[in-house]
Parts: structure tokens; sequence; C-alpha cells
């Protein structure tokens, strides 16, 4: 793979604009868990309150956050560790990330010594790249034997177990979206999604592409980046909806949308663009539809999981929750794109006889009359979960949530629900199907993978702007 010549690459990736200071994320808070009080949900600074009855975050007094927006790469990239061989970069020890040249990032940094980068703890490296969908090859290895877990941007799981002996060389490919606020209305003038302030300072707003390197001494002796550009443009999945959806930025939380991109190989890409306490209304008041709407493309897919925050009081009826699935899948189509409707996980709630209680209503039964009427693709999560929970049971279960939360999972949660949405994709026979990573077979939810072989490296501390508060700052 050819590489930019240096100077071109420093060229590519100057940044003439200055960061704003941002503020940091924070941990979802959980919905409003089933026999809550009226008087909880009714008061707008109650963790249940629903979004209608919540102080606006979004009035005109709300400063967004202004980034820097870096260059286009010319062409693909690669860094070698070491010393830099012909149209490639070096890596040392001592290249730090800045908004004008990659290197390592969050004040973490390898060992750099006969060509092999490598650490026993995790390490991370980003560069400065606009938005769009990118290519990333690594060729992992080193001199002692390797187990290799990279995570991209805010968490999301690209690759897990990548086994190299000493000595030995491995090679794998994943492709990956970076994506801005800022967007384009179909006339041309410009807009920006209506961020949260808990998103100031995501890695998945900070226009730079950011790989975690984990497991049990990752090490390996370049790393090429490609933007999918072009010829090399692909199918690109975007997801829509929830915390339960969201790249959860801190462990133990994860959710389902943030492992998926594990379970696909090269040729497609995972855009997750769902959010913390969103419901199908507020993801288009907050321009996060409109946002996807100018990126999307024929030959796309659009997947949608709304439920939990659309049924709190006073926030989005029945009646309103169709309409806005059916015009969001109207709108998909209308691009050339393919809509699929996800219903949403059970919360953890069992009766006394080991059974999983309905905690979502009516709306589950709602999105499935939606892709009935539209023939739209259905992926029944409601009822693959449900079968999950009463496999494992009322105790069993608790493995798959973060901590007390019957609602959000933790990474072996995510993991198992992921699985859940691949045999759904399977199932519905989606032309992405063909792309899912063969080394995995299919899933039967009845049949978990065992939580006491489970092993996924956690990422490390919170990573937050210098002098910000922590990330249980309640939100606006």
């Amino acid at each position: 793979m050819r590489g930019l010549p240096g100077s071109l690459l420093a060229l590519a990736l100057t940044v003439t604009l200055a960061h704003a200071q941002p503020a940091p994320p924070i941990e979802p808070e959980a919905p409003t868990a089933p026999g809550a009080k009226a008087a909880d949900a009714a008061d707008p600074a109650a963790p249940g309150a629903s979004r209608a009855s919540r102080p606006s975050p979004f009035t005109s007094a709300t400063p967004q956050p202004v980034f820097p927006v870096p260059a286009s790469l010319g062409g693909p990239v690669t860094f070698n560790c070491g010393s830099a061989k012909k149209g490639t970069m070096a890596l040392a020890a001592s290249s730090v990330y800045s908004e004008s040249a990659a290197g390592w990032d969050f004040k973490s940094a390898p060992k750099v010594d006969g060509g092999v980068c490598s650490s026993d703890k995790p390490f991370f490296f980003s560069i400065a790249v606009p938005e769009g969908n990118y290519r990333v090859t690594v060729t992992f290895g080193g001199g002692e034997t390797s187990e290799n877990l990279v995570r991209a941007e805010a968490r999301r799981l690209m690759l897990e177990k990548i086994a190299v002996k000493a000595a030995a060389t491995v090679s794998r490919s994943f492709d990956v979206n970076v994506r801005v606020a800022e967007f384009n209305n179909p006339d041309g003038t410009p807009n920006r999604v209506r961020l949260k302030a808990r998103e100031y300072g995501n890695l998945n707003w900070d226009n730079k592409l950011t790989l975690e390197f984990n497991g049990t001494n990752p090490s390996f002796h370049s790393i090429a980046i490609t933007p999918l550009v072009g010829a090399k443009a692909e199918p690109v999945a975007y997801l829509a909806g929830d915390s339960t959806m969201v790249d959860q930025d801190n462990d133990p939380a994860a959710s389902w949308g943030q492992q998926l991109p594990r379970f696909f190989l090269p040729g497609v890409v995972i855009a997750n663009e769902a959010e913390s306490g969103e419901t199908s209304a507020s993801f288009q008041g907050e321009l996060r539809f409109a946002k996807v709407m100018s990126v999307i493309k024929p030959g796309d897919f659009f997947f949608m999981q709304f439920n939990h925050n659309d049924q709190k009081p006073g926030a989005v009826p029945l009646d309103k929750y169709k309409e806005i699935l059916a015009d969001f899948a109207a709108q998909v189509r209308a691009k050339g794109a393919t809509p699929v409707i996800v219903t949403a996980q059970n919360r953890r709630t069992f009766d006394e006889s080991g059974h999983v209680t309905n905690s979502l209503a009516e709306y589950p039964q709602a999105a499935r009359d939606v892709a009935s009427a539209n023939h739209i693709a259905l992926i029944d999560l409601t009822a693959m979960s449900k079968v999950l929970y009463e496999a494992m049971g009322p105790e069993g279960s608790k493995h798959l949530f973060h901590g007390t939360d019957i609602t959000h999972f933790d990474n072996y949660g995510a993991y198992e629900l992921a699985r859940c949405i691949v045999h759904g994709i399977r199932e519905e026979k989606l032309p992405i199907a063909k792309l899912l990573d063969p080394a995995v077979p299919d899933f039967d939810p009845a049949k978990f993978d065992p939580f006491e072989t489970f092993v996924l490296a956690g990422t490390p501390a919170p990573k937050r702007a210098p002098g910000a508060p922590p990330p249980n700052t309640p939100e606006p």
C-alpha cells in the first residue's frame, strides 16, 4: 500500500482552527424502573423524568462546541514502528498526537524497539482526519507472544483475541466511521447536530480517529489507514437509538451497538449515531436524523431502535411513535437505503415463576405493526432478549447488566445482545449478512456464551479534558 510522503501528510493534517474547551461525557441515566412513583416522573429533575418534561438543554443560550475540521487525507498513509520505509511515516515512543501530527494519545505510549510497538498495558493512537469512513489495517506481532484487542473511537469493539506467536505476524483489517456534528441541509445551507453537554469531548465527535490497543502484550509493526472514498466507498449501516445502543464512554458500561462492528469483516461500516436519553422524536428534534439523511446513500442501511425513553410519561405516544418510525423508513427508502426496525430489548424484570415481565408497554408490538404494514425488515430483540434472560434466570442474568442496573449492559451483556442482532441480520437475509465474520457461529439466545469463560479487556480510566468535572455531572 502506497503512503503519503511526509511533507504532504503534514500538510494534510494541519488544522487552522482552535479547539474550544469541551465538557466531558457522563454516564447515561437509567429509564424509570417499572413501578416508579408518578411523582418521580413528574419532577423535571428526577432521573425517571420524561425528556418532554425536563428543561431543554437546546435553548439559544446553550453554547455548542466548535472543533477544528482537519483537511482531507490525500490518500492512504502507513505508519511503521521505528524507522520509516519509503512512502511511510515513522512511529517512535516520542510520537505524541497533536492536531498536526499522528501519534500516541491520552498520555500512553508503547515501547518502540526493533520495528515493534508493544506494551504490557493498553495504549492509544490518534490521527486527525475529516468526517468519513476508513479502512484500518494493523500488522500485529513482536518478539513475544501476544493476544490483541482493538477498539476505535468511543470504545467500539473492532477486533478481539488476535493471537500472534513470538516473531510471527498477523494482519487484520476493519472499517471505521468518523463523524462531525456539522452537515448541510438539502438546500446547501449549513447546520449541525444539537449535541448534549455530555457529548462535548466524546471520542465520536472530536475530529480524529482514535484506536485503542489492548489485550495481553499488545504489539504491532504497522498501521495503514485508507479513506474509503470513490471506488473504495462501502455500504454503511447507521444505528439510531438510545443508551442501550450508544457507544458508552466508560467501562464497565457497554451496548450492543458498540460491540456490533466486531462481528463484521471489512466491506461494511457500522456508524453508531445512537445517543443516551433519545426518543424517536428527540432524534429528529436534535437533528440527528437530518444528519444521517445528509450522508446516507443507496445501498446503506438504517437500524432504528426506540422504546425505553419513548414510553416515559409525556414523551412519545404510541400513535406518534408509529408515525415517526414509518416516516424514518420512508425517508431512508427515498435515499435508496434499507430501513431495519429493531424492537427494544427487555429490562431485567422477572415474575415469581422466573418469566420476564413486560416493562416495555405496547411499543414493541407497535414497532412490529409498522414493520409489517410497511414491509420493513424486523429484528425482534424483545423476543430474543426474553429467551436469553429466562435461559440465564433471575440471578444469572444479572451478569449481563451494569451494576444493579436493569436496563444498561456491561461488556458481557452487550456482546450477547450484539450476537442476537447478528442472528436477526442472518434471519432477515439482509445483504450485509454475507460480510459477517464466519469464525463466529450463529447464535441461539437459549444457549448463551458462559459468563465464566467470557474475557474482554476493559478500557482504561475515563478520558476527559484537563480540568473538566467528573463524568457523573448531571445532564442540563
